[in-house]
């Protein structure tokens, strides 16, 4: 056998994929001594490379005898072309002469490895060292520049291309175009187009998406429909064109069109892209039949996967999505889907499937380690959340702008200060603090934590860079706080900066209004919203106006609003209502809003507790009795009031007369001790917040053991001297306890905050910041 017919039998062995008749050739030619001949050696390292046995080519270049430049280019294509970018180096160094193959190799394999800046100084080497580029090169250094979006790296090359003489090969000009139209330059996208004289298909479909990236989805049609031959890109650019412009059923039809076609068939970008409109139409059924069509036709893989648990978990059937990933072994779900199917889960309110997905995954990138701390945080399991932040830190990749924001959110749910500075001093570490997600979330974060200063500076130290969010953050926090005339005053600041305001601008601004009755204010800008701003009222700028008006005792005006509102009256403004009614003690209202509150829910205990209470403000005891028994009887649970605060990092929680509390007996003993200290400066009992028909003595007795005096009572015993307290409370404060705290921060010299169901009192020195009205 002589070396042509070697040759011959390796280029035959290559196209029909035969392992054996390479090795069996291998034997021959070392036999023969036939291994010496660099031009055999090197189609037999090809032949090893092309079937994909790395090892058996590399150990083939390793025992050549000569090399020459296409030994090393065959073994550094090899690496290359498999991403094996720091292998290809090494041996690409050791090129003695690099030619354009060899260059050009490295730029493929930095390309393949999404390392475009790297491919582009590749490229630049490679001019400096006067080796001419190709028309291969360029195409795949543009193809780098338009995935970079790198518009004044794309024009760089593109003087190249005119320098080398290129400009006229279309595959170069097809490249071109492509790379200023996903660089955004669509003029000369289309400059360089027009001057393409025989277009090809590549042309018309670089052309194609060009009119889908600057919306003309219409002329994009018009060029397809015009198109004589059209290859598998064609039907993908069109339909994903339609898909992205939200045209998924005009999407769905042009994928049946293809069908009919029957030439070229679809692939799997082609699949995922209708699994995906699928998924926007809620089309479960059309989607399973998508879904056979892809297993008769063995497209399961990799992107179409994903678009699988995509669509299976936005539609409902959860469990399909996983049978998915488990059938397939899929490790590299994208974020798409996986938060597809952690929302799914979160639905059907078990989060922990979702987690053992997440453990699964083999490339945990901060956007599924924040998807799932959402996800916990959502399903209001803060400590796994927390936790789980915990384990980022330690293993996970470092948080960014959005995980902060939203470990932020969950500290803000918790009021739990401590964390909250933690995650305030990682965010300073990382660079991140004054990023908007992050320093919005910081305003928020230490408003509900309850220091308004923090939130102040948070909001001071981002002058710069303040959006509508920051502002209304803001606005929204001094509001809570009862700071009504500084939240006005900032968010005509905001105005002045023409800044618009949104929605929820607006509740904030009412909110203000509300906590210190400025009830004309509220008026002008609830019509300033509509008239200037072109707000449609919702249900919350609806309440807060009752509850404006309610608190101010207009009682008439506040019915007359809620029966006259642009929007169908919910619980919550009844229930504004209801609750204002009990401070001016107007049972007759209180009567109608319980009315309709039970009728919008008839299970609603909040509706029976507050007429009982309103009931007993007046001293109607029979009705208050009446409906206190109904509720028994028909077994109607009212919320508990409690009250808890934060000391060294753990939360402690109280109830009325709470006796599970380790510390049980020194509380109340120090209870005792305070009550009688405040009684001697002054404080009276009110015991008409007793919304029971007791004895003196019994009214005092209970009072004295409210959530909120414990959990005062157990901070005072457990922190040092002069530190603030900040006491949470899921309930609206009563007047005896407004009363009582007012004097024990006098007593104790401390500021203590107490936030409960509507705002934040900061209570010092005997007086509290809403100036006593709540």
């Amino acid at each position: 056998m002589n070396p042509h017919v070697c040759a011959s039998i390796l280029k035959a062995s290559l196209k029909s994929n035969s392992l054996s008749a390479i090795g069996s050739t291998h034997a021959t030619i070392v036999k023969s001594g036939f291994h010496g001949g660099v031009f055999l050696v090197n189609l037999l390292m090809n032949a090893y490379a092309k079937t994909g046995f790395l090892i058996d080519a590399r150990r083939v270049f390793d025992e050549m005898l000569v090399k020459n430049v296409s030994s090393y280019n065959t073994i550094l294509s090899v690496y290359a072309k498999h991403g094996m970018t720091h292998e290809a180096l090494r041996i690409f160094n050791q090129v003695p002469q690099p030619d354009s193959v060899s260059w050009t190799a490295m730029i493929v394999g930095y390309n393949r490895m999404g390392c475009f800046e790297a491919a582009f100084r590749m490229f630049l080497d490679m001019v400096k060292s006067h080796v001419i580029p190709t028309e291969y090169t360029f195409t795949n250094i543009l193809a780098s520049c338009a995935l970079m979006a790198s518009l004044d790296i794309g024009r760089k090359v593109h003087s190249f291309v005119v320098q080398f003489g290129l400009s006229s090969y279309v595959s170069v000009a097809n490249s071109l175009v492509n790379m200023y139209a996903k660089s955004g330059d669509h003029l000369s996208a289309v400059h360089v187009a027009d001057r393409i004289e025989l277009k090809n298909i590549s042309t018309w479909n670089a052309m194609i998406s060009l009119h889908i990236q600057t919306g003309q989805v219409h002329q994009a049609r018009a060029m397809f429909l015009g198109m004589k031959e059209r290859d598998v890109i064609s039907w993908n650019s069109m339909i994903s064109g339609y898909h992205l412009c939200g045209c998924d059923a005009e999407a769905l039809s042009l994928f049946s069109e293809m069908l009919t076609a029957s030439n070229p068939q679809p692939d799997g970008y082609t699949m995922a892209t209708v699994l995906s409109a699928c998924t926007n139409l809620d089309a479960l059924r059309l989607g399973k039949q998508v879904h056979g069509y892809i297993i008769r036709n063995e497209l399961c893989f990799g992107a179409v996967v994903n678009a699988l648990v995509c669509l299976y978990s936005k539609c409902g059937n959860v469990e399909m999505a996983k049978k998915m990933l488990l059938a397939f072994e899929i490790t590299n779900i994208n974020v798409i889907a996986f938060t597809a199917l952690l929302d799914g889960y979160m639905k059907l309110g078990d989060v922990n499937p979702a987690m053992e997905i997440f453990d699964l995954l083999g490339d945990r990138d901060v956007v599924a380690w924040t998807a799932m701390i959402v996800g916990y945080a959502q399903n209001s399991d803060n400590g796994k959340a927390i936790h789980l932040f915990r384990a980022m830190m330690e293993k996970g990749p470092l948080p960014n702008s959005f995980t902060l924001a939203a470990m932020l959110s969950i500290t803000s749910t918790l009021a739990s200060i401590n964390h909250g500075r933690q995650i305030h001093a990682t965010a300073v570490k990382l660079g991140q603090a004054l990023s908007p997600s992050v320093s919005n979330s910081l305003i928020n974060m230490y408003a509900k934590a309850g220091n308004i200063d923090c939130a102040r500076k948070a909001f001071s130290i981002i002058q710069e860079r303040r959006d509508s969010v920051s502002w209304t953050s803001m606005i929204t926090s001094l509001a809570q706080h009862g700071l009504g005339e500084e939240a006005l005053q900032l968010f005509e600041e905001m105005l002045a900066m023409q800044i618009k305001p949104d929605h929820i601008t607006y509740v904030g601004v009412l909110s203000a209004c509300t906590h210190v009755g400025l009830v004309e204010e509220g008026r002008k800008f609830f019509r300033m919203m509509k008239d200037l701003h072109g707000i449609t009222p919702t249900s919350s700028h609806c309440a807060c106006m009752i509850d404006l008006f309610g608190r101010a005792g207009l009682l008439a005006e506040a019915h007359h609003f809620i029966q006259t509102m642009p929007v169908e009256p919910d619980i919550v403004a009844w229930g504004s209502l209801l609750a204002s009614c009990k401070v001016h003690k107007n049972a007759e209202v209180a009567a109608i809003a319980a009315e309709k509150m039970l009728s919008l829910d008839p299970g609603n205990s909040g509706a029976y507790s507050s007429l009982a209470n309103v009931y007993s403000a007046c001293g109607k005891w029979e009705e208050a009795a009446r409906i206190r028994k109904f509720m028994k009887d028909s077994q109607v649970k009212k919320e508990q009031g409690i009250s808890w605060l934060e000391v060294k990092n753990e939360v402690h929680t109280f109830g009325a007369d709470d006796v599970f509390h380790p510390q049980r007996d020194a509380i109340y003993k120090k209870m005792s001790e305070i009550w009688k200290d405040i009684k001697e400066i002054g404080f009276v009992p009110d015991t008409g917040s007793v919304l029971h028909d007791l004895d003196h003595e019994v009214r005092e007795q209970t009072l004295k053991h409210h959530s909120e005096k414990l959990a005062i009572a157990f901070g005072l015993l457990n922190t040092p001297e002069k530190t603030p307290l900040r006491i949470m409370k899921n309930l609206r404060v009563c007047n005896d306890c407004h009363s009582a705290i007012k004097f024990i921060s006098k007593l104790v010299d401390r500021e203590i905050i107490v936030r409960d169901a509507t705002r934040f009192h900061h209570f010092k020195n005997g007086s509290c910041s809403c100036r006593d009205y709540w």
